[in-house]
């Protein structure tokens, strides 16, 4: 086989995305490995390379005794038809082996759209799609990611799911497995003890019925299956384990850099972001902690440039103390420091002339709503004055490019709404006029607008989400009233979006247009070159499967949803009340001003909970 794949490379775009065989890269001895893991990320090699789930998890996995974690990616469309015209089975990148013949072959998913790409994996692996048609314990097939917390849409295809953050599961989950298939137990023992460990859920252990109208009358738990699942997290980040010694790309990747996590969740809660609810509650590492593992990385990786990353970066209370140390470490070395995720309400100057001493890059911002009363609908906890600050702070320490990322499509949104949003980019352009220290250069305005998607778990779930059309319509009002050469306006294509949306609050009935779609050439939708709207609309309509009914039709409040049984913390009651809240245009004060109730902190232990 790798002779094979040697032959084949020549011919493709990027061979070393197939490869394998980087610095730090993982290799075992396969007579000491009782369990191989095919760990998928299911987009491209510089895609998922990118992705720091994928390395915490691919790290936890190869510090287990007995057990080889070996990655494996979605290939270009080159590759992939040669893999087809050469009869050659997906492989993984450690061993160069067909991951049909592993134990447990296991996916993070970060983004709906990455659907197709799970089954094409599978199909290109020669492992049958449907878990039922998967009789054996091996090539089971795991998932975990943020997706999952709505698992319905790939329910027929994955026989269970590991729900919330893996450090911990996943190591009882592979150990499970390491005891099943000594004692040589049956698929359907080992899926029942696995549904037993916290954060996994088995949906073949679960029936869905439906009322004539289409919506979930019930969702009936087998004996023996819990009826509600909740995730899992890690409390002590200072104690979790972070891959300090990172595989080092022998490509370039989307974020090739070193990527280090100051704390997880996020306290703002704006109700559109699912990131914000799903990922509670905070937890924080501390700036000794950072600091170490930011000079092991860069000392163990050779990396010219590190990120500090976070949901929103800018909010971490140990951001000063851990940048005072790392910037003359970093200047030292030319090595760029960078804080993406930053807020216009806490915006430091000081902080980012300093750390643009190695490398002066533009400015990124998201009011997502061009008015204040929308910004307060969608809990923005953002002002018109603290965004046009910021920017002239900006302008006024030697800035000439900002990027201003809005939505359209938000709950009670009016055309008042957008074009507050070509106000609001004046009023920018305005400050920079008034500010800038050098105004040769000329300024770069780069608005882009998205197509709202409503998300489960938010307090926006049970939304509508408008028309393709009525979205184009509201692009092209916005794009009629910018006037000024300085303004770069991009807009989201609205069929991807509304895909978006059908996946993420789909139910089981999605299973056959998954399949359907994909065997007739649907994957890599996340990219223009190969999204293809024409294989799913012909697919739905051959499943006979509505999109309207999960996109503009919206949900009743008292309507059971596919994804209920899941609890990643925050109640149900808490959403419905910041949804009311929403259309009230009130604002819940971020975490640190006072507790709102979420329910999040019961999953620390030892936190009294009154949510």
């Amino acid at each position: 086989m790798t002779e094979l794949i040697q032959r084949i490379l020549p011919a493709v775009q990027k061979p070393a995305r197939y490869t394998g065989g980087e610095f730090n890269e993982i290799q075992k001895d396969p007579d000491d490995v009782r369990v191989r893991v095919a760990f998928c990320f299911p987009d491209t090699y510089e895609i998922g390379m990118s992705n720091v789930g994928m390395r915490i998890l691919y790290g936890v996995m190869n510090e287990m005794d007995g057990v080889w974690c070996q990655r494996v990616f979605h290939p270009w469309g080159d590759m992939e038809k040669a893999m087809r015209e050469h009869d050659l089975p997906l492989w993984a990148l450690e061993s160069q082996q067909p991951i049909r013949d592993f134990d447990m072959i296991a996916f993070t998913i970060g983004y709906e759209m990455a659907y197709s790409n799970v089954l094409n994996m599978l199909r290109l692996a020669g492992i049958p799609l449907r878990s039922k048609d998967r009789p054996g314990l091996q090539g089971i097939v795991f998932a975990g990611g943020v997706c999952t917390f709505n698992p319905e849409p790939l329910a027929d295809f994955i026989d269970f799911f590991s729900l919330g953050e893996g450090e911990e599961s996943t190591v009882e989950i592979v150990s499970l497995y390491d005891k099943a298939k000594a004692e040589g137990w049956g698929k359907e023992q080992f899926l029942l003890e696995v549904s037993k460990i916290p954060g996994v859920y088995v949906p073949s252990f679960y029936e869905h019925r439906y009322n004539e109208d289409g919506t979930l009358a019930e969702i009936i738990a087998r004996p023996g299956a819990p009826k509600t699942i909740t995730k899992r997290i890690v409390e002590d980040m200072d104690t979790a384990y972070w891959p300090t010694k990172m595989i080092v790309p022998s490509t370039e990747i989307v974020h090739d850099r070193a990527n280090l996590e100051v704390f997880r969740g996020c306290i703002r809660g704006c109700r559109f972001c699912q990131a914000g609810f799903s990922c509670r509650p905070v937890r924080r590492k501390s700036p000794e902690v950072l600091y170490r593992q930011a000079v092991d990385m860069l000392e163990n990786s050779g990396n010219n440039e590190i990120t500090l990353s976070s949901l929103s970066t800018s909010d971490y209370r140990g951001l000063k103390e851990v940048t005072d140390e790392l910037i003359p470490y970093c200047a030292q070395r030319k090595i760029s420091l960078s804080v993406p995720s930053l807020r216009a309400d806490n915006f430091s100057r000081e902080l980012m002339e300093k750390l643009q001493a190695v490398r002066k890059t533009g400015l990124t911002f998201a009011p997502e709503a061009g008015t204040q009363r929308l910004r307060d609908v969608i809990n923005k906890n953002l002002t018109e004055e603290e965004i046009l600050s910021t920017c002239t702070q900006a302008f006024a320490g030697g800035w000439n490019n900002v990027k201003l990322y809005f939505m359209l499509g938000l709950p009670t949104e009016t055309d008042e709404d957008v074009l507050g949003i070509a106000d609001l980019v004046y009023k920018v352009i305005l400050a920079w006029k008034a500010n800038a220290v050098n105004k040769k250069r000329g300024l770069r305005v780069h608005v882009a607008t998205a197509y709202f998607v409503p998300k489960p778990h938010t307090p926006f779930q049970w939304e509508q989400q408008i028309t393709p059309d009525e979205y184009l319509r509201r692009c092209k009002l916005l794009k009629s009233h910018f006037y000024s050469k300085s303004i770069e306006y991009d807009y989201h294509a609205p069929d991807l979006s509304r895909l978006e949306a059908v996946m993420a609050r789909g139910d089981r009935r999605l299973g056959a247009v998954l399949e359907e779609a994909v065997m007739n050439g649907a994957r890599l939708d996340g990219w223009d070159e190969y999204f293809n709207y024409s294989i799913w609309f012909d697919a739905l309509n051959k499943c006979g499967v509505d999109a309207d009914f999960y996109t503009t039709r919206g949900y009743g409040e008292d309507e059971l949803l596919a994804w209920d049984p899941i609890d990643v913390g925050v109640t149900k009651k808490f959403l419905l009340r910041e949804r009311a809240r929403a259309y009230e245009s009130k604002v819940t004060p971020d975490c640190r001003q006072g507790c709102a109730g979420c329910g999040a902190q019961c999953l620390l232990k030892e936190v009294a909970c009154d949510a």
